[in-house]
């Protein structure tokens, strides 16, 4: 009697299975509670933005940043990377740092421009979610291309939130368009392949000198949270355009 046939699975039975034994063997915790503490971050600064209250909005977007570099760290150093963990912290980092900030410009001032507000907004959202996916399918490298999200949206979160401290004026139509050539000029920075330093590039020793820099940062940022790290943002964004730019001035030179 010859030996029975074994059952042939098609693609997606083993698909199937595939996922299903995923699910059994479970996510790491750590990482992935960090990451949901700043999609929850980013969810609530929605919610503050369309409720009028920008100072906790920007909080709250300020805070996510911190989150998500803190996420991808421990995920690092604990060894419990996954390919879970990095969609997982995509979808988060495209509510807080793509619709989050979106909605928080449009709740301040770009409502005034009308259709164009808006349409200005979705074009931030729509740049986030091409930067974040590009991310995710581009090789390891020691520098990024393009403006990272988080810093993009940092930097417009501090603006707003130095402007609405300082309680100025918002100067209707002119101030909205001006506001929306920067928000602009940020989305296309997203998708650029302007070069940009990576900060975990930075292993092992480094000079003395860097401790005390990092030291007055800190110092100068409990001074003016929201003044200071609007300019931190705004010298990091300006970075890559201006070294860019005296790279290829030194070609032409040459």
């Amino acid at each position: 009697m010859s030996e029975q046939e074994p059952e042939r699975l098609d693609s997606a039975q083993v698909t199937d299975i595939g996922e299903r034994r995923g699910l059994r063997r479970g996510i790491y915790l750590l990482p992935n509670l960090v990451t949901t503490g700043a999609l929850f971050c980013g969810f609530y600064a929605i919610i503050a933005a369309l409720s009028g209250e920008l100072e906790l909005a920007c909080t709250a977007i300020v805070i996510a940043g911190f989150l998500d570099a803190l996420d991808g760290r421990i995920a690092r150093l604990t060894n419990t990377a996954t390919e879970f963990g990095v969609q997982y912290d995509s979808m988060s980092d495209l509510v807080a740092f793509g619709v989050a900030p979106a909605i928080l410009l449009y709740s301040w001032c770009l409502n005034e421009l009308g259709k164009i507000g808006w349409i200005v907004a979705f074009f931030y959202v729509c740049c986030t979610a091409l930067r974040l996916a590009r991310f995710n399918t581009a090789p390891d490298t020691k520098v990024f291309f393009g403006l990272p999200s988080p810093m993009a949206a940092g930097t417009l979160a501090t603006l707003v939130w130095t402007w609405v401290d300082n309680l100025q004026p918002i100067n209707g139509f002119t101030f909205s368009f001006v506001l929306a050539v920067f928000a602009v000029f940020s989305a296309l920075l997203m998708v650029s392949n302007v070069r940009y330093y990576n900060p975990k590039n930075i292993k092992g020793q480094v000079p003395f000198r860097y401790m005390f820099l990092v030291i007055l940062m800190f110092v100068s940022i409990l001074i003016y949270p929201p003044g200071m790290l609007l300019v931190i943002g705004t010298v990091y964004a300006l970075s890559g355009p201006v070294i860019a730019l005296g790279r290829r001035l030194q070609k032409h030179g040459e």
